[in-house]
């Protein structure tokens, strides 16, 4: 079996490093990991954690950044699956909140990274993910002459927000899976306001 190279062996030592810190962070949230236990989960020392990572700040944003790009796949995926764009919005959002179930998502995503990282930081990396995805489908539905407001930078803010909203309530929920029809059903109805021919949600 042909030796790594340097390159591919520190990639694999970011991977695990990511990989590990995703679960922590996720599991018992970022006051109470610690670099040791990322190190020590990776198998690496915590020089080499050093190496990869300035410090704890900048492992747990790139964790975020992990979080950003897999939900955005997902959304991306909903978007190419539906010819009719007011129904891939509908079933995005369905899908982003169905995604705020998952534990590890909850904690970095909405609970944490909002006091780590600041809601400045935290809004410029969702502008590359999640919100990009958002806005160019209501960019797609105003080309289409099928949105009700001529503003789509507002608009997508206004209703990113609402959903982000709607995954904190989520969050906080004793019972997510309990909450999830509520909140789909009650995002859908103020995404409606949006569509000038609006369907049920």
């Amino acid at each position: 079996m042909p030796r790594r190279t340097q390159a591919e062996r520190s990639e694999a030592t970011t991977t695990a490093l990511l990989a590990t810190a995703r679960t922590l962070f996720g599991q018992a949230g970022y006051t109470a990991t610690s670099l040791d236990a990322v190190a020590a989960g990776a198998g690496v020392t915590k020089g080499a954690l050093y190496h990869h990572f300035k410090d704890k700040k900048g492992l747990f944003r790139a964790a975020f950044v992990a979080e950003q790009q897999g939900v955005t796949t997902r959304l991306e995926a909903v978007a190419a699956a539906h010819s009719d764009i007011w129904q891939a919005l509908r079933q995005g959002i369905r899908t982003f909140l169905e995604h705020c179930l998952d534990p590890c998502f909850r904690r970095i995503v909405l609970l944490d990274a909002p006091h780590v990282l600041g809601w400045e930081t935290v809004r410029e990396i969702e502008h590359a993910y999640v919100l990009r995805v958002l806005r160019t489908g209501l960019e797609a539905a105003h080309s289409e002459g099928r949105l009700a407001t001529s503003d789509v930078t507002v608009s997508a803010h206004l209703l990113f927000g609402t959903v982000c909203e709607a995954g904190m309530l989520l969050a906080r929920h004793p019972a997510p899976s309990e909450a999830l029809p509520t909140l789909v059903r009650e995002t859908g109805r103020l995404l409606s306001a949006l569509d000038p021919a609006p369907r049920r949600p």
